[in-house]
């Protein structure tokens, strides 16, 4: 049943009226989070004493503290004076009882200062303000509230950190795209729907569903559907991917006129919302001097506690990406104490070159310049978007402060369909953002072939190699928007039983003996990776092997372990079963054989199926194309 929350005052995130006009909403004060599966220290600590804390107050008992210098508690002040001309924020609040209250700031290296204060005695719903110049934040620091009492009880609510704006607020719409995740995208709607105020920030909230299990089939539907209104646009269209879903929501919100269009803010459906994160981002984007990509954070659901990464950049070349800015946290745990005791922020500004589409908002602008997102279905998508955007001078803020909870990264096993997005659609962005050096990209080939082979991973072996392929097929590949590609990619994997994760109930079926499916642990990383590796390829040549068969631990699955088995029983890295990997020397010889075949083709053929990308970016990239994917006749 969906229900409005008491606690949250449905105007918090409106716009000030009567002397306030001219100001917006960047921040609310919460206490507590949007639901009982995070932790609250994420929004405030009691620090000293007894504290109430409720979604949008907090009661304090005698002698207590709470602070807000937390992860949703802190204004990260260093990323407003470093992308916008916001002099200072302003932070309205209502307090009742006897007790303080404090604006505190902290600068590069965690040391606080107190910038504005007031102590109320026998208040009674008194508002108040403070106010924090945002001047001497360039390099770091962030501000937050502090509450003490001595001998009394403080209540301070409705909390609002406002900045003034001297432009129109440009409009938002939200964009889910789904595919058969129909619980959780009915959540994230939910959640939409059940903050008000939040809601009240964004206009449209379309959702692209892709799926063979609809989301309209749904009783719950009816119910999130009347509650949202005439809000929300419901599209169903043949499964494109994640690029093809949520570019429809950028083509929607970018149609007709350039005054009629809007900002668009991507969301995942299988997050844990919080709804805060409409109003971070989108007062942020209409703060910034220049049109801005502004992202939201990623919490790790099963862990809610930890940040997954704050600022990141990738290495198309080397095929990798989420790799760490320098001074960036990463699988940080938000609600620990550093090494002088202080609490673990992101103090220090660090600056991301992309930010994932799990919650980021794209200007219409932007669109407007650089086109629409490349039809690669899935993954990198909003990778090559961030660079292209980079490369025609947008840059892109991860906003610390606004984040999701999105499913761990670190719980999916490598091997799965999709890698081959990984692969393929990372040579695309290679051949479009880099100088395509094929002595890098096939050492890189070569590297991960190598250790494919010889620790008994024959499918993704293949699924590395019919990328690369493709990669070298060029542009054409694209123009179903990959569709047929997914569906080959499986077909091929299917070939390979090494691919199937098994649930442990069928262990005793394929491995009676337990003694033979014993944990054999990893005895630690080479001292030298290529010794080693040239050891393992003669066990396989000679079919040695130091283990007959044994059971492998997720965490101990790494190349050098398990090519000591000649079967092993691997676990999933999600813990839910296992796979079997058993060695096949003929099929080992057979791909590597393919994989030296598809290196002489990226040398002597890479470079000029770059171009060709080069060549048909703008032609991909087009509304035009994007039209005929969709099969819309805009006349």
């Amino acid at each position: 049943m969906l229900t409005t929350p008491d606690t949250i005052d449905s105007a918090v995130a409106s716009a000030p009226s009567g002397p306030d006009a001219g100001r917006i909403v960047a921040q609310r004060g919460l206490f507590f989070g949007p639901s009982p599966r995070v932790p609250e220290d994420l929004y405030s600590r009691v620090e000293r004493g007894t504290a109430r804390r409720r979604r949008s107050g907090v009661e304090l008992g005698p002698g207590s503290l709470v602070s807000t210098n937390t992860y949703f508690g802190r204004f990260h002040a260093t990323y407003w004076q470093r992308w916008t001309d916001v002099p200072a924020v302003e932070v309205d609040l209502v307090v009742s009882g006897t007790g303080r209250v404090r604006l505190l700031a902290s600068d590069t290296n965690k040391v606080w200062r107190i910038v504005d204060a007031h102590e109320a005695d026998g208040a009674d719903a008194e508002p108040v303000r403070l106010t924090g110049p945002i001047d001497r934040f360039l390099d770091g620091g962030g501000m937050w509230l502090e509450m003490t009492t001595e001998t009394g009880e403080l209540a301070v609510s409705q909390v609002r950190w406002t900045v003034p704006t001297t432009r129109p607020v440009p409009p938002t719409d939200v964009v889910i795209c789904t595919f058969n995740r129909v619980d959780d995208c009915l959540n994230t709607l939910t959640a939409m729907a059940d903050d008000p105020g939040a809601l009240a920030v964004v206009g449209r909230v379309q959702v692209v569903d892709q799926g063979t299990d609809p989301l309209e089939s749904r009783e719950r539907f009816v119910e999130v559907s009347a509650a949202l209104g005439e809000r929300l646009r419901y599209v169903r269209q043949p499964n494109l991917g994640g690029a093809g879903g949520f570019t429809r929501g950028l083509f929607d919100a970018t149609a007709g006129a350039p005054e009629g269009h809007s900002d668009v803010l991507l969301m995942d459906d299988d997050v844990l919302l919080e709804p805060e994160i409409m109003v971070r981002l989108t007062a942020f984007a209409a703060s910034t001097r220049h049109p801005t990509i502004v992202g939201g954070q990623m919490l790790n659901l099963l862990h809610p506690g930890h940040l997954h990464i704050s600022a990141e950049y990738a290495d198309p070349e080397d095929l990798r990406v989420g790799l760490p800015v320098t001074g960036a946290l990463q699988e940080a745990y938000l609600l620990g104490l550093d090494e002088h005791d202080l609490p673990i922020n992101q103090e220090r500004r660090v600056d991301t070159e992309y930010n994932g589409w799990w919650s980021c908002l794209i200007p219409a602008g932007i669109v407007r310049a650089i086109g629409y997102p490349l039809p690669l279905f899935f993954q990198w998508d909003d990778i090559e978007f961030g660079y292209r955007a980079r490369a025609h001078g947008f840059p892109t803020v991860a906003l610390p402060g606004a984040g999701v909870w999105h499913a761990d990264f670190g719980w999916k096993d490598w091997d799965e369909w999709h890698r081959y997005f990984n692969f393929r659609n990372g040579l695309i962005t290679a051949a479009l953002h880099t100088g395509f050096s094929t002595k890098r990209i096939t050492r890189r080939i070569g590297l991960l072939l190598s250790t494919y082979l010889v620790s008994m991973h024959y499918g993704l072996a293949a699924t590395l190699l019919q990328a690369v392929e493709d990669f070298l097929d060029g542009p054409e590949i694209l123009r179903d928007g990959s569709a047929a590609a997914a569906a080959e990619i499986r077909r091929i994997r299917a070939a390979y039983p090494e691919t199937v994760v098994h649930p442990m109930s069928e262990l005793p079926s394929q491995v009676p003996d337990f003694r033979e499916a014993q944990v054999v642990r990893d005895a630690g990383k080479p001292g030298n990776e290529p010794l080693t590796w040239a050891k393992r390829l003669a066990f396989l040549l000679t079919d040695r092997a130091p283990h007959a068969t044994g059971f492998v631990p997720a965490g101990d699955a790494h190349w050098w372990h398990v090519s000591t088995f000649r079967r092993a029983v691997v676990a999933d890295m999600g813990e839910t079963g296992y796979r079997i990997r058993t060695r096949d020397r003929a099929r080992a010889l057979e791909l590597a054989k393919r994989g030296a075949q598809v290196v002489r083709r990226v040398v002597s053929e890479g470079p000029g199926v770059a171009q060709r990308y080069r060549d048909a970016q703008p032609g991909l990239t087009s509304r035009a194309n994007w039209a005929r994917l969709y099969g819309v006749d805009e006349g």
